[in-house]
């Protein structure tokens, strides 16, 4: 073996871990349309840790790829996009029984395969989002599903209602920070400092529970934090 190739699989690498994000989130679906929120949110997890990793790794072995860019944003519609709408589909099922606004779950992986279609081609996000991401966007519905499934479920209204203003919030204009860290200076990272602060805060007071309060408190954040560019205005991811 010539001394250049010693490692002529390591380019494949990025790609086996977002077919891993993939994976992870074909099993969310299963058990998010059987009703197992939390094994179902515990994969969303999994696909965001994979999903963080192969971006990583591509990084450091130069591996980048046109055809890794679309893999991962297949992925993503399945583990991020499917898997929350599952969830809301099965919440919206009260007692196993399908209604016809039960489909307005389906929004979800819907706004979602539109939200990762614009960022491929959105130039301005380098540094920050346009818009909720989707990882963000499937872990807020884990949390309501793991803590307040029962209350959403006879609520049905105020479900189908937080599913549409969800769904806008993934092809919106807002601008929204990113948790990349350049360094660990206050100035250039008071935004992110200032999040992990709160969240630690609502993991000690609120559990399992904050998972769907620290989704608003990033977005309400990035709503109001005035160092953001205004609504519209250009943006990097």
């Amino acid at each position: 073996m010539e001394p250049g190739n010693q490692f002529w699989g390591i380019k494949h690498l990025p790609n086996a871990i977002t077919c891993l994000n993939l994976f992870s989130g074909c099993c969310g679906v299963w058990l998010a349309f059987k009703g197992n929120y939390v094994g179902a949110t515990v994969a969303i997890m999994l696909s965001a840790f994979f999903d963080f990793m192969d971006g990583m790794v591509a990084r450091l072995v130069n591996a980048y790829s046109e055809m890794g860019k679309e893999l991962d944003s297949l992925a993503d519609v399945v583990s991020f996009g499917l898997t929350p709408g599952a969830m809301i589909f099965s919440m919206l099922s009260t007692n196993g029984v399908v209604q016809n606004y039960t489909f307005l779950a389906f929004l979800i992986p819907v706004f979602s395969a539109l939200r990762l279609a614009k960022f491929n081609i959105d130039t301005r996000q380098t540094t920050s989002f346009v818009g909720l991401p989707t990882p963000a966007n499937a872990i807020f519905w884990g949390g309501i599903a793991v803590s307040f499934a029962g209350w959403f479920s006879e609520n049905y209204i105020v479900l189908i209602i937080v599913t549409l203003i969800f769904s806008y919030l993934l092809v919106s204009e807002i601008p929204m920070f990113s948790l990349k860290f350049k360094n660990f200076g206050w100035k250039d990272n008071k935004l992110q400092f200032i999040f992990l602060g709160v969240c630690v805060l609502l993991i000690i007071f609120l559990q399992v529970d904050a998972i769907a309060p620290i989704i608003l408190w990033y977005i309400l954040l990035s709503v109001f934090a005035p160092r953001l560019p205004k609504r519209g205005a250009d943006v990097a991811n």
